[in-house]
């Protein structure tokens, strides 16, 4: 029996509730405003205030927060983003919300494929952990070293290997990243914005309905209509084999295709990681099938 696709995300419902819980995170003495009395009936801003900071009506904000963003202008979006404080994440999430662009069906559900030179560079990096990173946190590719510190995901069913569902419904990678909640909330975020663009992605919405059944941590996590990103930073791994590691990554978005990444991991020069490093990379495929009898 075929299984039916998924019902695609409801963008009015994910506009509505992206305004209100922006709104429900700002107190008036953040944007300058007096409060005026201890019993407010609602967390944060009123929408009348909101509307007051933004320049627009009451009656037209509120049409905005119910979900219905026609014929809303730039300008207009751009005055609620200041009232509101977003960051440009955010603002880009509203304004992919409130103005949908034109997206073929066909085009979102289609698998996307990495280019062979990109595969040549990642297998010529050697000693550096790196990966091409997709749509829905889907890993597209990946080098010997990435598989020897994360586990080996050609091991894995293509549609398994996506970062969401590693995180939210293997327990090995609870116990592989040493700050998880910090990374469950990363690829949560990465996950609304690309609701934001691609709402009518049959299979987004099959990955969101899975782990929302499957995970209360998710369930939690998407329910705060978070968005961000991040291009680099440090990553704290427990490796089953060498033991911590610290690791800087970066994140370069391509520019044939921005919806693909290469996101890469170094340790420190001289450091204990940097270390644990080389040995993996001495140890070769060994260190490949060892890592993997644990995270995959």
């Amino acid at each position: 029996m075929d299984e039916q696709p998924s019902p695609p995300l409801d963008r009015r419902a994910e506009l509505s509730e992206f305004l209100r819980t922006r709104r429900a995170r700002l107190k008036p003495e953040d944007v300058g405003l007096p409060d005026f009395g201890r019993h407010r009936r609602v967390p944060g801003l009123r929408r009348e205030e909101l509307a007051q900071l933004a320049g627009v009506s009451v009656a037209y904000y509120t049409r905005l927060e119910q979900g219905n963003g026609r014929n809303v202008s730039a300008e207009v979006l751009d005055a609620i983003a200041r009232a509101l404080r977003l960051t440009d994440a955010e603002h880009a999430h509203l304004t992919h919300l409130a103005k949908p662009k034109a997206h073929k069906k066909k085009q979102s559900a289609r698998p996307q494929q990495v280019r062979g030179a990109l595969r040549q560079l990642l297998d010529s990096m050697d000693g550096i952990p790196a990966y091409i990173g997709g749509r829905r946190t889907d890993i597209l590719a990946w080098n010997r070293m990435a598989a020897a510190v994360f586990g080996d995901w050609s091991e894995l069913a293509p549609q398994e290997r996506n970062w969401a569902r590693l995180v939210f419904l293997k327990p090995e990678y609870h116990d592989l990243f040493v700050d998880w909640e910090q990374k469950a909330i990363d690829i949560v975020c990465l996950l609304r914005m690309d609701a934001g663009c691609h709402p009518d992605d049959p299979r987004l919405s099959s990955l969101v309905g899975e782990l929302s059944v499957k995970s209360e941590d998710f369930r939690r996590l998407w329910a705060t209509h978070d968005v961000k990103e991040k291009s680099h930073g440090v990553k704290r791994l427990r490796h089953p084999l060498v033991g911590d590691l610290s690791l800087q990554y970066e994140s370069f978005r391509l520019p044939d295709d921005n919806e693909q990444s290469l996101i890469t991991y170094h340790a420190e020069p001289g450091s204990a990681s940097a270390e644990a490093l080389r040995l993996l990379a001495s140890w070769g495929t060994d260190a490949t099938r060892a890592g993997a009898t644990t995270p995959q």
